[in-house]
């Protein structure tokens, strides 16, 4: 249960800093949301494979950048519901 928890912490982080990144690179540009948001966004996306890496059914789907761990987290769940 603490990894389902750990996932859905790491995704939301990861889908909304890359939010934050696209609405920053599309108005102003600052350097500093970039310096700021861009290793947060890395980070999150790491932190999501590692979660989901012993979960075979969906641990392929963790690697897709911006929304992988958001897909990997609605595989888990699925899966466990189907159980």
């Amino acid at each position: 249960m603490t990894t389902v928890r750990t996932l859905r912490i790491a995704a939301g982080v990861e889908a909304l800093s890359l939010v934050a990144l696209l609405v920053n690179l599309l108005t102003t540009h600052t350097p500093a949301v970039s310096s700021l948001v861009g290793p947060l966004h890395g980070t999150a996306y790491l932190v999501t494979i590692a979660a989901t890496w012993p979960a075979p059914g969906a641990r392929w789907l963790s690697v897709v950048p911006g929304v992988g761990g958001l897909l990997a987290l609605r595989r888990l769940k699925g899966s466990h519901q189907a159980a």
